[in-house]
């Protein structure tokens, strides 16, 4: 069986569609903030990282917990679900398909437990 990982292109488009989402982030007055300061290069090549391993992809996610990096970031459920929207907005963008889509952000969605600051 073909992982997501495969099915969206491997590697080469899983750094398109990071690239593309950061720029939606960064675009997004909400959600700049949070990076303020922020290797960017490394942030996104620890993303790109992450996501291949979840996706199925031949390497494994090397970067530290969910938990760890996020905690105490001020990050409200608001802003997990802003990030989720810009996720599918750059996936279909690059033209996975839907239901691929879908799949994906229902993989990302359970690490709101683990990203959002408790209220």
């Amino acid at each position: 069986m073909t992982s997501i990982y495969e099915q969206i292109g491997g590697q080469d488009a899983l750094i398109a569609v990071v690239d593309d989402f950061y720029e939606r982030v960064l675009d997004d007055a909400e959600l700049a903030p949070f990076f303020t300061g922020t290797n960017l290069p490394r942030l996104k090549g620890m993303q790109v990282e992450f996501f291949a391993a979840a996706l199925g992809g031949p390497d494994e996610y090397r970067g530290r917990s969910m938990k760890d990096v996020h905690r105490g970031r001020g990050i409200a459920q608001h802003h997990f679900d802003l990030v989720a929207k810009h996720l599918t907005e750059a996936l279909l963008a690059a033209g996975v398909p839907e239901d691929t889509t879908s799949t994906i952000i229902g993989a990302v969605a359970p690490l709101s437990a683990d990203i959002v600051s408790p209220a």
